[in-house]
């Protein structure tokens, strides 16, 4: 049954869908453009892509000419960056179902959420995301309907159900005994967690995203106990680098986060109470450190009104302060730092309110974007397709009104978006 609802869920998603532009061969001028890797703003550039969505040429407009006939889009009034990429997305999720709210919502619902979610995430200048967690591998088929063309949307790395210990973070242990529920993603041991990796990634998993820690949002757990021990986690790694696919850990704890370093995983998600030995062996391993330190402001201002557990409001209290020191201390180790939000957790759409938080908290305007693009693009293997425009590489444009390198939270009114050669937002040409 809940393979036909699923299955429903998405002929109703494509019946829905308006048809989206898929690229032509074209241009874009633009009065400034951000050169991510230097962190030069270039005056009067033009960025030329081909059919395939993909850049041919990038340079002064005085010297990189359009191929007669194609389309040139003037944005000689705007700031032109790479699409931005958020590596730690829920885009099948809504605040809305937080606490016990959430059991009340079926995979096929999740599924349009996440159409919905898509829209919203693409249109605010994120073209490429990572979504770490999702019931029912709605993330899957997402996934799969933005590549063809029936929803829109970012290019999404996904994960399918997160793997967890009975009755932790990323069980569910909001119903009572007699309903013997446990969640998709729950394997014990060594061996258990083994199969679970084969299993996701036999039903479409990119990524294997295993919670290490207890968590804010989960009932009856502390976001600093260790869950998933080292042995288990380090068998985890092992079988998902196996078959060719990287690790993100949730975990907020001291000793899960430097287990899950210690296990080769390949990104820590939340990051929040790393110390400095944590930091040291992040560095060793060269692994990567994913603060989502914008949403503490969400939870603690909206959360109880969105349906939070009382008990998970009081544990972001405790912990939402430190996990932000922290991200400042462990920037300023020279630890490598993914741009990842948590979407989800807040509406989605909003992912740029994060970027003043890292200026906020330490970063320099440009350390910021770069987390959001040459960062993250590396830490999920696409730095030869993504996180730059330069030739070989997406045609994934964005554009802002003023200068984000003076002021980041510019980011929050982004007014053009182009993924893949095919404009998803034009704001300017609207006028």
């Amino acid at each position: 049954m809940r393979r036909i609802l699923l299955v429903l869920s998405f002929v109703i998603l494509i019946a829905l869908a308006a048809p989206f532009a898929f690229a032509a061969p074209g241009a874009v001028r633009c009065g400034k453009l951000l050169d991510v890797r230097s962190g030069r703003m270039l005056a009067d550039q033009v960025i030329v892509f081909d059919a395939n969505g993909m850049i041919t040429a990038v340079g002064p407009a005085t010297s990189t000419s359009p191929t007669g006939g194609m389309a040139v889009l003037n944005l000689s009034n705007a700031t032109c960056l790479p699409g931005l990429i958020d590596v730690h997305t829920h885009l099948t999720g809504d605040p809305s179902a937080s606490g016990y709210q959430g059991l009340g919502i079926s995979v096929p619902r999740e599924a349009l959420t996440g159409a919905k979610n898509a829209r919203l995430t693409v249109r605010a200048g994120f073209t490429t995301v990572r979504n770490v967690g999702a019931t029912g591998y709605t993330d899957v088929a997402l996934r799969d309907a933005i590549d063809a063309g029936d929803v829109q949307g970012p290019r999404m790395m996904v994960s399918g159900p997160p793997l967890g210990i009975t009755g932790g973070h990323c069980d569910n242990n909001l119903l009572p005994f007699e309903y013997h529920y446990k969640a998709e993603g729950v394997a014990d041991g060594p061996w258990a967690a083994r199969a679970k990796v084969r299993e996701t990634i036999k039903y479409g998993a990119d990524v294997i995203k295993v919670c290490a820690s207890g968590g804010v949002l989960s009932k009856g757990d502390q976001p600093g106990t260790p869950q998933y021990t080292l042995e288990e986690l380090q068998a985890i790694a092992e079988e998902a680098h196996k078959l060719g696919r990287k690790v993100a850990a949730h975990a907020h704890g001291t000793q899960s986060i430097k287990d899950a370093i210690r296990a080769g995983i390949d990104s820590i998600e939340h990051s929040s109470l790393i110390d400095d030995e944590g930091i040291a062996l992040a560095k060793q391993h060269g692994t990567y450190l994913v603060f989502d330190i914008y949403n503490d402001d969400f939870i603690l201002q909206e959360g109880a009104k969105a349906g939070m557990l009382a008990e998970s409001i009081e544990k972001e209290k405790k912990i939402g302060r430190l996990q932000r020191e922290n991200f400042r201390h462990a920037f300023q180790s020279g630890a490598k730092i993914a741009f990842g939000t948590d979407a989800g957790v807040y509406p989605h759409g909003d992912n740029a309110r994060q970027f003043g938080k890292m200026v906020e908290w330490g970063m320099k305007p440009i350390d910021a974007i770069q987390a959001a693009t040459i960062r993250a693009a590396d830490l999920l293997g696409w730095s030869a397709k993504a996180g730059v425009l330069e030739p070989d590489h997406y045609a994934d444009i964005i554009a802002v009104s003023g200068d984000p390198l003076s002021d980041v939270r510019a980011l929050e009114s982004v007014k053009f978006v182009m993924k893949n050669g095919a404009v998803v937002r034009d704001d300017f040409s609207a006028k």
